[in-house]
């Protein structure tokens, strides 16, 4: 039987139709990966956006944190949480809206996209610091919103299912390779021009279009290698719940350029399930 590819413009346009990340994610993302900005400099953004600044203090004066005086000014909150942490909440809040919905081409369950997601952007944090990467905001923020074009993809994806599963059975491709056969485009392409769309850094554009190393110069790429070694290790976890087993065919590869030994993984493990349940607890009061 021939297969019918569907027409990728049609999917492409969805973009224009789809709400864009906030712009002061973009903001605070620069601020945070400038070396001359203060926090201050962060503080002066978030006060500016009225919902962002609502969810922080809401955040800061929840059971959480169970502080003896309530926080009533974003300054405040800077004062009590570090640049890291600031960063984190506000990139939480962004990416809860959308990444918490179930994606039912993808099997994914309601929040189960979310939390993989976090569980990379966090492990993702952790590989930056052991390595020294200077942009782990960046990184961070790739992690967390690296599967962005599954938002729009899914409902194509559902149509096609069953032939996207056959070619994933028959033809020994990546659930990411078979999608892009029958679609004419793949969740991470597409994400990548969402990112770019929306003005956020060709960095970010790429590491997000790239993160499962299809391509020949991302697997060189350090920063996108640390975005795919996460993914990798949640799939080793279980905490992904794709059994797209030929996306990570790439995992020997990226250890040796990344330099990280199985005791780093080990360790790496360790760290994200000591901190775990907080992450979740985090999450109720977003």
């Amino acid at each position: 039987m021939k297969m019918t590819m569907a027409d990728p413009r049609e999917i492409i346009k969805q973009i224009d139709e789809f709400p864009p990340v906030p712009n002061v994610v973009n903001q605070i993302l620069a601020a945070a990966e400038d070396p001359k900005s203060s926090m201050s400099t962060v503080s002066n953004i978030i006060t500016y956006d009225p919902v962002m600044t609502a969810n922080l203090l809401k955040v800061c004066n929840s059971a959480y944190y169970g502080l003896s005086k309530e926080i009533n000014s974003i300054h405040e909150a800077t004062v009590l949480l570090s640049l890291d942490k600031i960063v984190e909440i506000c990139l939480f809040r962004c990416a809860f809206e959308n990444l918490k919905k179930a994606q039912h081409g993808y099997n994914l369950a309601e929040g189960q996209l979310i939390k993989q997601s976090i569980s990379a952007a966090m492990i993702t944090k952790n590989i930056a610091e052991r390595l020294k990467v200077a942009n782990k905001h960046l990184l961070f923020t790739a992690s967390l919103l690296k599967d962005i074009g599954k938002l729009i993809m899914e409902r194509y994806v559902a149509q096609s299912i069953d032939e996207i599963n056959r070619l994933v059975t028959k033809g020994q491709m990546s659930f990411s390779e078979a999608e892009k056969t029958v679609l004419g485009i793949d969740h991470e392409n597409l994400g990548g021009m969402m990112m770019e769309r929306w003005g956020f850094s060709p960095k970010m554009s790429f590491i997000i279009a790239n993160h499962h190393l299809q391509a020949a110069d991302a697997r060189k790429d350090i920063e996108t290698s640390i975005v795919y070694l996460a993914e990798a290790i949640c799939m080793l976890m279980g905490v992904c719940a794709e059994s797209d087993v030929c996306a990570y065919d790439h995992y020997d590869e990226t250890v040796a350029l990344l330099h990280i030994s199985e005791g780093d993984i080990d360790g790496l493990i360790i760290s994200f399930l000591e901190n775990r349940d907080k992450v979740e607890a985090l999450l109720k009061y977003i």
